[in-house]
């Protein structure tokens, strides 16, 4: 029954029994009116307690559905009639609690797990509360989770003031940090702002910069390794196999021309392989037996024009045309002979990448800013496919079947050996490489 179909129900009879006590009163039946009387206080009891069982009922589920605390279960009996609706809406909050908590629950492994320290903070009022710290965070600087600004700041200064100094505002810069009295080490810091129900909250990122280059350069010895043992391997699996070949056919008691024919392509094959073999070997010596560059206050602008006379016969058989907007005004302390293979290299590998193309041009210009000296080779080339971008660097790694794959590496290392660094910029499609030097 319906909660307000039965307090009608019982406010009915409760008001038939007040009338019956004045009508015995009226009869002048003292005694049955007594009675009835105290029927009425226990009515009016039952009442009351129904009244007040239903509202506390009613009570206590709201203040767990505000409260988000789902840990008592719905009585059974409870489930239909007059809390039906009541249990409905517990049911489904407390369904989106739950799953809420999982999601929760799934993020903060998440972040847990990730080799990146984390930590979010979030605005109450006009300070910041610590709203999260993963455990890379805390095991880095060798804090405990804190929940207040006040007590990180206190245990980590110089961090907490890159971040004040900032504003609290989206950054993408490094700072310095000493931890226990250990080496400075420097880390790189973004931060991003977001806002969600009403709730600011600034996400802070932090990388150890030592620790990104360790990452870089054992992926990097990975790679080179993976190219040396496929080279090495695309040699000695043939010579291998030849050799055994011969062998066999040697250890024959007789040996007729055909075996001689097989012996003499076989021994042909071996040296072949053999010379490729100590072909790659000697480009490899290259690159880790780079020279020391033998700086000189040299004039750039006559440097690229000397390269340009050199490559001017290729360039016109190739029907290349060329611009030079290079105009650095004063001269670099750099190694003559190391930069002009930097720059025939690179614009040797433009000539290959303008083959069957009919608009052929390369084009050279410089800039100067930040006491960096920017020189830029590109052309109107089809550009370097995404997929291989990352690895146009990497020894040996060639998309030419002419191409040994050492002349990017070679170049790359020259240039940081100066100081500086070459870097690959797609422009429209085009390929475009940008050699940065010191002033």
């Amino acid at each position: 029954m319906k909660f307000h179909n039965a307090l009608f129900i019982r406010i009915f009879f409760l008001l038939v029994l007040v009338s019956g006590t004045f009508f015995l009163l009226q009869k002048q039946l003292p005694y049955s009116s007594i009675l009835v009387g105290f029927v009425v206080i226990l009515f009016c009891i039952e009442l009351y307690f129904f009244v007040r069982n239903r509202m506390l009922f009613y009570d206590k589920t709201i203040l767990s559905i505000l409260h988000n605390d789902y840990s008592s279960n719905f009585p059974q009996h409870l489930k239909t009639g007059n809390y039906s609706n009541l249990y409905l809406l517990y049911d489904s909050l407390k369904s989106k609690q739950f799953d809420q908590a999982s999601r929760e629950q799934v993020y903060t492994s998440i972040l847990n797990n990730i080799d990146t320290a984390v930590i979010i903070l979030k605005k109450s009022d006009a300070d910041w509360d610590v709203f999260l710290m993963n455990d890379y965070f805390s095991t880095l600087f060798g804090v405990p989770k804190f929940r207040h600004w006040k007590n990180l700041k206190d245990k980590l200064p110089a961090f907490c003031a890159e971040i004040e100094n900032g504003n609290f505002d989206e950054m993408k810069t490094s700072v310095e940090i000493r931890i226990d009295e250990q080496e400075l080490q420097t880390y790189s810091i973004q931060t991003s702002k977001t806002q969600s129900f009403g709730q600011e909250y600034y996400v802070i990122l932090l990388d150890s910069i030592q620790k990104v280059i360790e990452k870089k350069e054992k992926q990097a010895w990975i790679n080179l390794m993976k190219v040396i043992s496929h080279e090495l391997m695309n040699s000695l699996t043939p010579i291998r196999s030849l050799s055994q070949s011969l062998h066999e056919t040697v250890s024959q008691d007789e040996i007729n021309s055909e075996d001689l024919n097989d012996i003499r392509e076989s021994l042909s094959m071996i040296v072949n392989r053999s010379n490729h073999l100590q072909f790659f070997v000697e480009n490899y010596r290259k690159l880790t037996m780079l020279p020391t560059p033998e700086k000189h206050p040299e004039n750039i602008n006559a440097l690229i024009n000397e390269c340009l006379l050199v490559m001017y016969p290729l360039l016109k058989q190739e029907m290349i045309e060329i611009s030079n907007e290079i105009e650095i005004p004063m001269p670099l302390t750099v190694d003559k002979k190391q930069i002009e293979q930097v720059i025939i290299n690179l614009i040797t590998n433009s000539i290959y990448a303008l083959k069957d193309k009919e608009k052929r041009h390369i084009f050279l210009a410089s800039s100067i800013e930040n006491k960096r000296v920017f020189i830029t080779i590109s052309d109107t080339g089809k550009g370097i496919e995404k997929e291989i971008r990352d690895k146009i660097f990497l020894p040996f790694f060639t998309t030419r079947k002419d191409g040994a794959g050492i002349g990017l590496t070679l170049s790359k290392n020259i240039i940081e050996a100066h100081g500086g660094y070459l870097s690959y910029a797609g422009d429209n499609g085009n390929t475009q490489f940008v050699i940065a030097l010191l002033v």
